[in-house]
């Protein structure tokens, strides 16, 4: 599709001069200053950059442990030669041996662009230099790669398909049962003194369907049958590869991926293609485009010329083209942009043929045409059409310019299409020339973009096709005309390659042959010539010679002729005698230029009429001008001024420059006297010619000498002898770091190539030895630099220079070996071998080698005395180096005895060690570069051996390996005294550190492995013993580690086949029928040693020992600041590396599997001594300033206890004691860090042979085998399934996740904690406040998901459920195999009932869990062989257990899902018949049954009864059908149970019609516990129920209270049961918290009796349930703000703490305390309480609601319209909306008024009320909002029945109700039990709002940090001008006048009173005021101040008048001595007054 487009053609007029090529010139030369290309894109941060937290640590006093040493690794080969065993054998050939082609050279074809190389033809003799390019250019890139690399490290790009090999798991968390209906609330009846619970259940299970049965639930014969069965059920289906299921390892730790450079590749930009089309039908037109960009004022691409005429059009020309080359007739090309910017323009220049007349002439038939009528323009057209074919046939080889157009590239880039109108503009603009140099065309398109610039235009249309190319299309030419790849098989029009000039410098080096020329021909000046030369062409010819036929046919053609020409002709600009020209000549060079070769410019007139009498030409000959294309051997380019000779040629004038023309004979004429007259450009494109003096002159000496050259050589102007050859060759290659750096980038691989053929192949010169290879190298050394230190280069995320990488991986191979040469003139040139410079001379270098670090010119500031330890240091490795030597000088220079060196690698290992000062530092510095240069030297040199007859240990000279020994121990002396002085330096460090590891990991192919291995060991030792601190140690030892642990024999070269893969054979026959007594205690150690990390396990296994002894260091450290950073990176390292085994194709099989999980198995030891670090809770810990009113309230020990370790441990216990010393936080890892430390042990575990595990666990100490286990529920947590990640189950799933926490953390209280637990005798009470740091806080628990959230599709959402779905399967499945192995070795036991409690809590931890229904039924089966197996245990002693069993089977009794439903089901059943059968001990199990589902009906909102009504009803089919049983009390026992279950179900029926008025849930509820009073274990569990509803509403004192009551009926029970002082005295001692807490002692003993029927014996019935209890309860008073009560709390719970001395404990409690208190002091009167309203229901719709009313409380701050929607949503809901009605008032309800068919509800805000004598004892403001039974509401009335009226008629009715129980209550809402009533007389009404007013006033003022806005605003309502009703109105209408009633008098004279005090308040107020105000308020205070006096003066009359009855002598004095009294009595009452 084509869219029309405008473009605009300009005119051209007249000519000026510019110097537009002059100034692109200059550019070009200054670019760097000026115009800086766009910055590279930054280079990726740093590997394992460190943080600045560790560079302030001052650890260096630190003291390593003696394990961190490195041991001494084995002698590999000798091993491999003499120890190795066929098992052995046959196992390290799994993973292909070391294949002695290890490291394979290959020569790899250069990727060609074009069909062939663009390379000179052959037979051309080439100079050495051209020679030397296109070899260059041409031979194979020579490249050493690694036959078995990437083995296990390629394998997380097949992980895409993966999901289709997947099973799909169902998690009840996603399945979705079918939609129930919803009913709507019902109001059920509900009385207050129901005696029973609500369970009239009338539902027959029996008319339900019972779900499928268990097949085989005990068809077994033995118990070894059944594990054997579950075990073979549990492997069926699994997934092998563990970590193909996991997230792939974070990248950013990935050191020890070194990305491969990119081949060299021409540099190409971005490319777009763009086709052009012209609609002009006159004559022919010629287009020429190119890019300009405007910000840089530079052209930057060639010309593409563009033919658009049609066939007819070229028939006019035909005479003069020869011929048309298909390359010439190209109508589209590619356009590259190297730095693409808006500032990018297309020019299209368009041309047409010479013709007579101006310009403006040859427009105006264009202008006209389109003026006229289209009729008769066909005739104007044909007209015009005969001219220009006249014209044609005369001057077609000639052209004038036209018009132009332009279009802005970046804008329509995007578009398809271009198409623009040429039409004029209003306001044109004229009489601008025609300005098509390359200045004025950049000043034309910046005037353009002014917007008030108009231009003139013709019409005409171009049509522009524009795309981006990515790939390059068929029938593609080169810029060089060669074909391009792919070639089209037909014939198509071809597209042309335009060649870019970028912008900016590209810095990439020459790979192809180019060699191009531009010419352009800028300006011509005849204007002070009498000639009559105006219509001026330039002739342009490239000449090999100076006679006419050596013109050579090397200019490429334009559109629609030859591909190439012998001449050209430049545009003429009619009738101008100084023409600008804009003509591009593009010249293939010759490969071999000669002195004769130069350019010749012929200048013609043009005569464009034909004159009478005249025929022939039409072109007269002006003059000549010329330039030698060579000056002095250099290609000349840049800008020339050349003068115009008038007549013939003189005889060798192209051997000199026009200018500097010898004079002639003849003399030569010139124009205006030898002045120069044309200016011209030239540019050269040139891979072959440097165009740097610098590089010229080294190619050109060491051309020289090479040899074929005769001396005295000449370079420029100098002649250089044989005898100067070697000096003048040292000067250019120190001179080579000068040259500009785009120079020394493009011609980088020639440079580095000829300096290490120098350092490789030492001369003779004129009989002397030159030394050149020391010099050589340090000029390697500066170029490296250099490159290193430039900004405009890019380095990968190893650091390294790119470009230097891409060449030492693909160019660089060994210098060709010297060839004789003979030189036949001057004296004998012979090239011989030679030692340099020997290791005498690095005696002298030894003192200096540091020193040369401190005078380095890039570390100036560098201090440091000279005998430092790191000097010492350096000395001593070098002296050692020197003196293995034995040496002699001779003169200047020492030399090996031993013979010449002649070894490449041995060369620069040598020119390493040797050498000195700012050379030595940036040769370590990049040492990065060396040691692959030395790899790949060491690589070529090793194929060229025979290897079979070398052994690999003699491949390489000692020499050599004594080098590379120094170059490590130095290398790593550097990273050491930079990680210790320069800090600044870390990255630098860490860069060499990272070189250095892949440069052994390199040589462990290729040299001697027990010597690098002895290098491994002498880094570690080295670096341990600098001073550097732990963190940043590990750290770089790490890294160094990683990447040698990624060797692709990594396994082999750590001996994994050594490793002890399975169990020895034991010396007890059969494990289950004897004990563990028998084996010896050797092998038992035996066994347990495989799990640590020893000595002998460090020697055999040397690269692993040395991993897992840095990650146990790190694990050891402090994990503030950087320290959590290596702990994460060094799990990151192991984890990785397994990840690569796990997924290696070479460990498919088991048992290679068992052998390399037995090479990690000390990293279970570390782990399993970990555990205490492991963050399993999603939130890092924090520190001690941590919000803690955040925290759940739970006890801390519930955390331990639901992590399966009731035991205490030495090691956390330490740890605990060491950081209250310190008072440091213990470490803690981060979430995802512990994660895949986790994920490493599972892998392990799962892979690990069983039998061996199984050993392990037996001879395992107890206390190890707790933490174990600990271990395995912290896994299950880990690995919880989350859940499909789509965002409209994320808030909902983490809203139910915090409600099942909360759940699970209060069944899990205290759990194993219990007075009679036996294992609790057995472990003592060291339990208590155990592992207080840790913090489960599993609501907060999302782990942190590789992938984001966000912008996912519904199909990656479910393949990322998918696997993690099966990820959580697989690492349960891992726990449940290890679980079972630790069961199945308990007969070995000595400790067996702990070991078998100690697994049932992990699997019951594991059913707390999301889990899948494939791991649910494998852990039913596990759970059912339990209960067969240890079923005594189980019913016996733990109770606890036992409860949580039934708890958690039962609830998945009701899941949705059938199969978890059946598999449960056939549980439960299993559990009732062996507690009836084996254990004789059916009621216990009934008991706590009945417990948990009364505990799951009131705890789960969603709860489906009818799934668990059809379990209830299977259970009775697995009754009905036990054929064993019918004869017994079972099934009847069990239907009994069933049908009680079967009424608990039906309150849940009840509950759910109340789910949305929470109050009446609440009732249903209490109800509910208030019916099981006779039942106190089910009581607690409703009283918990009620408190975990009341916590998720957020009612934290109610959900409090609950938890006090419930304390107290524990402490009914222990008070019943024991007699201690410390113990609460049952429930009276609660009366302090709250008086409600007495009805829980309505429970007497002879209802009550302990102990029998299973009663009382949960674990909250223990002396540490009831503290567990309160200190919950205490933590919910803290968080709903009630801080008083959490001291009446604690008062109980202090006592018990005392008594059982556990301080930790109370330390806590005293804390928690100081925090309460200081709230109460930072919050005292800022703290909001509830807001109390009356709430009464009238109406029969109520049923026995009627006529009731309650208090509700709600929420501190709630408005009475947000109570009134609530209720009214809920009952609108009930009824109808038609029939609810609010009662809007507060006035009494008159029913005979009611609608009886409707419901009314009356809501009214009511305040606590109290009598004055109660005041007096409720002082804080908490007293008053603290046990509230009585409160108040007024109403405000009149007589004459309005509410509202006059002052002296308004009276008002308060209205006190009492409530049936106090507030905070168990609900919140409470009957209201009394009402009271009395009215207020208008003047009382008057009395006690002054009152108010005055007491609002006195506390305002008198407060400790007055509110000035708050006082303002009181005064403002008190004294104010404009009050209406306000003070003084009410005193006016009271006091003006004495009542006429004595019954007033006293009314009256008290609120005169309270006027006095309140004018005296108001006084007070204003003059505190005065205080409080800022400047700006000045005037308001004496305002107010004013009104204040106004409003005392107006109340003064009043205020003094006094009724005299009121003032008579109260007693009459009887006796004259009494009278003094009466003056008391009279001056008391005045003073009153």
């Amino acid at each position: 599709m084509q869219v029309p487009f405008l473009f605009f053609l300009f005119i051209f007029l007249t000519t000026t001069v510019s110097n537009a090529r002059q100034k692109r010139m200059c550019g070009a030369l200054s670019h760097q200053l000026c115009f800086p290309p766009p910055p590279p894109p930054p280079p990726p941060p740093p590997l394992g950059t460190l943080s600045n937290d560790y560079k302030s640590s001052s650890v260096s006093e630190y003291r390593f442990p003696q394990t961190y040493d490195a041991v001494e690794p084995l002698d590999l080969e000798e091993f491999f030669m003499s120890q190795l065993k066929s098992g052995d054998s046959a196992l390290m050939q799994e993973f292909g041996d070391f294949p002695d082609d290890d490291l394979k050279v290959e020569q790899v074809e250069k990727e060609c662009r074009t069909i062939r190389h663009s390379v000179p033809e052959d037979g051309v003799e080439l100079d050495p230099h051209v020679r030397d390019c296109i070899k260059s250019y041409t031979q194979p890139w020579l490249v050493v790669s690694r036959r078995c690399q990437g083995d296990g490290w390629s394998v997380y790009s097949e992980r895409t398909g993966l999901h289709k090999l997947l099973r799909k798991q169902t998690f009840e968390s996603d399945f979705q049962p079918e939609n129930q209906e919803k009913t709507s609330p019902t109001l059920a009846t509900l009385t207050d003194d129901s005696g029973h619970t609500l369970t009239s259940s009338d539902f027959n299970l029996r008319c339900l369907t019972p779900d499928k049965r268990v097949e085989g639930l005990l068809a077994f014969s033995s118990h070894e049958e059944l594990d054997r069965l579950n075990q073979e059920t549990r492997q069926g289906n699994r997934h092998p590869e563990l970590f193909a299921l996991y997230p792939p390892p974070d990248e950013e730790d990935t050191v020890e991926i070194r990305p491969v450079p990119d081949c060299p590749r021409e540099h190409i930009g971005e490319r777009v293609m763009i086709r052009c089309q012209f609609e002009i039908e006159i004559e022919p037109i010629f287009a020429t485009m190119a890019l300009y960009d405007l910000k840089e004022k530079k052209k930057i691409s060639e010309n593409f010329y563009c033919d658009l005429n049609s066939e007819q059009f070229k028939n006019f020309l035909k005479n003069h083209t020869d011929h048309i080359d298909p390359s010439s007739t190209a109508k589209s090309a590619i356009f590259s942009i190297t730095y693409p910017s808006t500032d990018i323009y297309l020019v299209i220049k368009i041309e047409k043929v010479l013709q007579q007349g101006e310009i403006s002439d040859c427009v105006d038939p264009y202008v006209t045409l389109r003026e006229c009528d289209s009729g008769k323009n066909k005739d104007k057209i044909e007209k015009l059409r005969n001219q220009a074919d006249s014209f044609c046939q005369r001057l077609g080889r000639y052209r004038m310019p036209f018009a132009w157009a332009t279009v802005n590239i970046m804008e329509v880039i995007s578009s398809a299409t271009l198409e623009r109108d040429i039409t004029d503009s209003e306001n044109t603009k004229g009489g601008e020339g025609d300005r098509l140099s390359d200045e004025d065309l950049l000043k034309s398109l910046t005037e353009m973009k002014k917007p008030q610039k108009r231009i003139k235009t013709i019409p005409g249309t171009i049509k522009l096709d524009m795309s981006p190319v990515n790939d390059t299309p068929t029938s593609c030419l080169s810029t060089e005309l060669i074909p391009l790849k792919p070639v089209a098989e037909k014939s198509t029009r071809l597209i042309k390659e335009v060649l870019e000039f970028p912008s900016s410098e590209v810095y990439v080096p020459h790979n192809i042959y180019r060699n191009l020329l531009y010419v352009y021909p800028q300006r011509l000046n005849f204007v002070n010539r009498l000639t009559s030369a105006r219509n001026i062409t330039i002739k342009i010819q490239f000449m090999s010679g100076e006679d006419p036929g050596s013109a050579m046919c090397v200019i490429f053609g334009k559109s629609s002729g030859p591909e190439f020409l012998s001449e050209v002709y430049t545009p003429v600009t009619y009738h101008n005698k100084s023409p600008d020209f804009y003509e591009e000549v593009k010249i293939a060079l010759p490969a071999r230029l000669t002195e004769r070769h130069h350019l010749l410019f012929t200048f013609f007139h043009i005569s464009c009429q034909q004159k009478q009498n005249q025929s022939g030409s039409c072109e007269t000959l002006i003059g000549y001008s010329w330039l030698p294309i060579l000056n002095i051997d250099r290609l000349q380019t840049g800008q020339y001024c050349l003068p115009i000779i008038l007549e013939r040629l003189p005889v060798n004038y192209s051997l000199h420059t026009p200018e500097k023309l010898p004079l002639q004979v003849p003399p030569v004429k010139w124009m205006e006297g030898h002045k120069g007259l044309f200016n011209l450009e030239i540019q050269a494109v040139s891979s072959v010619h440097t165009q740097d003096n610098h590089l010229e002159r080294f190619f050109t000496l060491c051309h020289a000498l090479e040899g074929g050259v005769t001396f005295p050589v000449r370079i420029r102007e100098e002649k250089i002898p044989e005898n100067k050859l070697e000096h003048e060759l040292k000067l250019s290659i120190i001179a080579l770091s000068s040259s500009s750096l785009e120079a020394l980038v493009l011609s980088l691989h020639r440079v580095l190539d000829k300096l290490f053929t120098l350092i490789m192949q030492p001369m003779v010169i004129a009989g002397q030895t030159a030394n050149l290879a020391q010099i050589a190298f340090e000029s390697v050394v500066s170029i490296i630099n250099s490159l290193h230190n430039s900004q405009e280069l890019i380095r990968d995320q190893l650091g390294r220079n790119s470009l230097l990488a891409t060449y030492l991986y693909w160019v660089f191979r060994l210098p060709d070996p010297p060839r004789d040469m003979q030189n036949p003139g001057a004296s004998s040139f012979k090239r011989i071998r030679y030692s340099t410079m020997g290791r005498a001379t690095a005696a002298t270098v030894g003192s200096m080698l540091l020193q040369s670090r401190i005078r380095s010119s890039s570390n100036p500031d560098i201090p440091g005395p000279h005998n430092s330890a790191e000097d010492d240091e350096v000395k001593n490795i070098l002296s050692a180096k020197l003196h293995s030597n034995d040496l002699i000088n001779c003169g200047n220079y020492s030399f090996y005895c031993t013979g010449p060196l002649n070894q490449f690698h041995e060369e620069l290992a040598l020119q390493m060690v040797v050498s000195t000062g700012v050379c030595r530092e940036n040769a370590y510095k990049y040492a990065w570069f060396f040691f692959e240069l030395l790899v790949k030297s060491m690589a070529q040199h090793v194929s060229q051996l025979d290897k079979y007859n070398i052994p690999r240990r003699s491949r390489f000279s000692d020499r050599f390996k004594d080098d590379i020994t120094t170059i490590v121990s130095v290398v790593t002396a550097e990273i050491g005294t930079i990680l210790v002085k320069q800090q600044k330096e870390v990255e630098q460090a860490e860069k060499v550190n990272i070189s250095l590891a892949f440069f052994l990991y390199d040589l462990m192919s290729l040299m001697d492995r027990g010597f690098v291995f002895h290098l491994v060991k002498n880094y570690c030792n080295q670096m341990s013993a600098k001073s550097v601190s732990m963190p940043t140690l590990i750290s770089m030892r790490l890294e160094f580690l990683r990447i040698l642990c990624s060797h692709e024999h990594y396994l082999n070269l750590s001996l994994f086949f050594s490793s002890p893969a399975s169990a020895p054979a034991s010396p007890c026959p059969s494990i289950s029928s004897q004990s563990s007594g028998s084996c010896s205690f050797q092998e038992q150690q035996r066994i347990l040693a495989l799990f640590e990390l020893s000595p002998e396990f460090k020697q055999q296994h040397y690269l692993t020992g040395l991993l897992l002894t840095e990650l146990s260091a790190a694990l050891d450290m402090e994990s503030e600041g950087y320290g959590s950073t290596v702990q994460r990176r060094s799990i990151n390292a192991i984890y990785s590396l397994l990840c690569a085994h796990d997924l290696d194709h070479r460990c498919i099989k088991p048992e290679v599997r068992a052998k390399v999980a037995a090479l990690y198995l000390p990293l279970v030891g570390i782990i399993i001594e970990s555990t205490n670090y492991l963050d399993f809770t999603g939130t890092c810990s924090g520190g001690p300033d941590d919000d803690l009113e955040n925290v759940p309230p739970i006890n801390q020990s519930v955390a331990m206890a639901i992590a399966g370790n009731p035991f205490n441990t030495l090691g956390r216990n330490a740890l605990l004691s060491m950081a209250s010393m310190q008072g440091k936080s213990i470490a803690t890892l981060a979430a995802d860090t512990s994660r895949h430390l986790l994920v490493c042990f599972l892998w392990v575990m799962k892979n690990a042979d069983g039998n061996l595990i199984q050993r392990w666990t037996i001879d395992m100490p107890p206390s190890q085998l707790n933490k174990l286990l600990e271990l395995l529920t912290i896994c299950i947590s880990c690995f919880e399934y989350r859940g499909k990640q789509s965002s409209d189950k994320v808030s909902t799933q983490a809203l139910q996740k915090s409600q099942q926490a909360k759940h699970q953390l209060e069944e899990a209280l205290l759990r194993g904690m219990g007075a009679r637990g036996e294992m609790m005798k057995r472990v003592g009470d060291r339990t208590m406040g155990q592992r207080e740091v840790l913090r489960w806080r599993k609501d907060l628990t999302q782990w942190r998901q590789t992938n984001d959230r966000q912008d996912k599709t519904k199909a990656e959402l479910d393949q990322e459920a998918l696997i993690s779905g099966n990820l959580a399967t697989e690492s349960n499945l891992i726990v449940l195999d290890l679980l079972e192995t630790i069961v199945q070795a308990v007969p070995l036991a000595d400790c067996k009932d702990s070991v078998v409690g100690g697994v049932l809590k992990v699997l019951l931890h594991s059913l707390t869990c999301s889990q899948s229904t494939t791991f649910l039924s494998h852990t039913f089966s596990t759970l059912r062989a339990l209960v067969v197996k240890f079923g005594d245990l189980l019913f016996e002693e733990e109770a606890e257990q036992c409860a949580d069993l039934c708890q958690k089977v039962l609830q998945y009794c009701s899941s949705p899902v059938d199969e978890n439903r059946s598999q449960a089901c056939a549980t439960l059943y299993l559990i009732m018949r062996y507690s009836y059968s084996n254990a004789s001990n059916f009621s216990r199990v009934k008991m706590q049954v009945t417990m948990s589902l009364a505990s799951l009906v009131g705890k789960s909102s969603d709860f489906q009864e009818e799934y668990l009504r059809r379990s209830l009803r299977t259970i009775l089919a697995y009754a009905e059908e036990d054929t064993e049983m019918q004869n017994t009390q079972l099934p009847s026992q069990v239907d009994e149970l069933l049908r009680n279950l079967n009424s608990i179900l039906s309150d849940t029926v009840k509950m759910r019609e109340f789910q949305e008025d929470p109050e009446m849930l609440m009732d249903l509820m209490y109800r509910i516990a208030k019916g099981y009073q006779t039942s106190p274990d089910l009581r607690l569990t409703w009283l918990q129920n009620m408190a975990e509803k009341h916590n998720n509403r957020k009612c934290y004192t109610e959900s409090a209270m609950c938890l006090v009551h419930a304390a107290a009926l524990v402490a009914e029970y222990l008070s019943m049961l024991e007699d201690h002082k410390y113990l609460p005295v049952g429930s009276v001692t609660f009366q302090n918290i709250s008086p409600n807490v007495l009805e829980e002692s309505a429970v007497s003993d002879d209802i009550l009796s302990p102990d029998e029927d299973g009663v009382c014996s949960g674990r909250y019935f223990t002396e540490s349930g009831l503290v567990g209890l309160l200190e919950q309860a205490a933590e919910l008073f803290s968080n709903g703000g009630l801080y008083e009560a959490v001291n009446e709390v604690y008062k109980i719970i202090i006592p018990i703490l005392e008594a059982h001395r556990d301080f930790r404990k109370l330390a806590s409690t005293h804390d928690k305390l100081q925090r309460a208190f200081d709230n109460i002091i930072q919050k005292g009167h800022k703290r909001m309480f509830g807001t109390y309203f009356r709430v009464g229901f009238y109406g029969a719709k109520f049923g026995d609601l009627d006529e009731r009313e309650f208090i509700y409380k709600e929420p501190g701050i709630t408005h009475l319209p947000e109570i009134s929607h609530r209720l009214e949503n809920f009952y609108s809901q009930c009824f109808g909306d038609d029939t609810l009605v609010m009662i809007k008032d507060s006035t009494p309800v008159d029913r005979k008024q009611l609608n009886p068919n409707k419901a009314y509800i009356q809501i009214t805000y009511v305040e606590p009320f109290f009598d004055d004598y109660e005041m007096k004892d409720r002082l804080t403001n908490f007293e008053k909002n603290f046990n509230l039974r009585r409160f108040m509401y007024t109403t405000p009335f009149t007589k004459s029945g309005r509410p509202r009226g006059e002052l002296n008629e308004q009276y008002k009715r308060k209205t006190i109700l009492t409530t049936m129980h106090a507030f905070p209550y168990v609900k919140t809402r409470i009957n209201v039990i009394q009402k009271e009533e009395f009215d207020l007389t208008p003047i009382e009404v008057a009395i006690e709002d002054m009152q108010k007013k005055t007491r609002e006033l006195a506390v305002a003022t008198h407060r400790e940090q007055p509110d000035a806005k708050m006082l303002q605003m009181l005064l403002q309502g008190s004294v104010g001008a404009t009050v209406n009703q306000g003070p003084l109105e009410v005193a006016q209408v009271f006091l003006n006048e004495i009542p006429a009633d004595p019954k007033l008098f006293r009314h009256h004279n008290k609120l005169r009173l309270c006027f006095k005090e309140f004018i005296m308040r108001c006084g007070e107020a204003v003059e505190k005021n005065k205080h409080l105000i800022a400047s700006d308020q000045k005037e308001y205070q004496q305002e107010l101040k004013k009104n204040y006096n106004r409003l005392r003066e107006n109340l003064r009359p009043m205020l003094e008048r006094k009724i005299p009855e009121l003032y008579k002598p109260i007693i009459r004095p009887r006796l004259e001595n009494r009278g003094r009294e009466n003056e008391l009595i009279t001056f008391f009452l005045n003073q009153t007054s």
